[in-house]
């Protein structure tokens, strides 16, 4: 039995069939294309996403980076300005320390006499510490600073004197202004008596001699009173020379309250 060919209407239907479900595989083909690329899209937005939350991580980390920066500028110049206010306290005019390293002048007291004024009126209460270094000079000059350390002791001021080097002459007076009066181991005190360039006609001179004399007697009045010295021992020992005095006799005599400044070998009881 032969088999019957499809008629033309078959044979079209099974080719719009064919037709049909390749069409459906393209449109598949085609939706699966679509999907990859989504796919590929959504992972280059991922990674896009990913790449940006890096770049904002990196610009954190440099914000972070720049404040430690910053803070730690601010750190060295806070330290830098501690170390400045440091440095400041540590000076001796914050302490209310006067070193009196020159000649007794008009000059030199006054300077000494300024500083002194201005601490007073910035701490009407302060203590105040002068260390003498120096070979004396004008009685004058001398008696002016006494009387002005005078003053400061009435009005409250705790006075310290001490002598580094040596307290000659009009110093060594001055050494004995203050309420605690030190001196240093290797320093010394020189007491010698007043003296003026007298010149001139002979009344003069004796006007000259006479104002020496009371001076020496303010001196001598100084002296006993601030130690265990009479005026006769000081006399015996200043006529026609310089009585250089050693640490050690300052404190027995009593012209010192104490010596500092001493080596430790010397101070250690051995």
């Amino acid at each position: 039995m032969s088999e019957e060919k499809p008629s033309k209407e078959e044979q079209k239907v099974e080719l719009d069939i064919k037709t049909a479900q390749v069409k459906k595989l393209e449109a598949e083909a085609k939706k699966i294309e679509i999907e990859a690329q989504i796919l590929k899209n959504n992972f280059k937005k991922q990674e896009i996403d990913i790449n940006k939350t890096q770049i904002l991580f990196e610009k954190e980390k440099i914000s972070l980076e720049q404040s430690k920066i910053s803070l730690e500028l601010k750190k060295l110049e806070l330290e830098s300005e501690l170390e400045d206010i440091d440095l400041t306290n540590a000076k001796d005019d914050m302490n209310h320390l006067y070193r009196f390293s020159s000649k007794v002048s008009s000059d030199s007291v006054k300077k000494c006499m300024e500083k002194l004024t201005e601490w007073h009126r910035l701490d009407s209460e302060c203590a105040i510490e002068i260390i003498f270094s120096s070979p004396g000079g004008s009685i004058i000059a001398g008696f002016e600073l006494f009387d002005f350390l005078q003053d400061l002791r009435y009005q409250g001021h705790h006075i310290t004197t001490g002598t580094l080097g040596y307290a000659a002459s009009m110093a060594g007076v001055l050494l004995q202004a203050g309420d605690v009066r030190w001196v240093g181991q290797q320093a010394w005190v020189m007491i010698h008596r007043a003296a003026f360039g007298a010149s001139g006609k002979t009344y003069e001179i004796e006007d000259e001699v006479r104002f020496t004399q009371r001076l020496e007697g303010r001196i001598l009045d100084i002296f006993t009173s601030r130690s265990k010295l009479s005026k006769a021992k000081i006399k015996r020992n200043w006529d026609r020379k310089d009585w250089w005095i050693s640490a050690d006799e300052a404190v027995e005599m009593g012209l010192v309250d104490e010596i500092r400044a001493k080596m430790p070998e010397h101070s250690s009881t051995k």
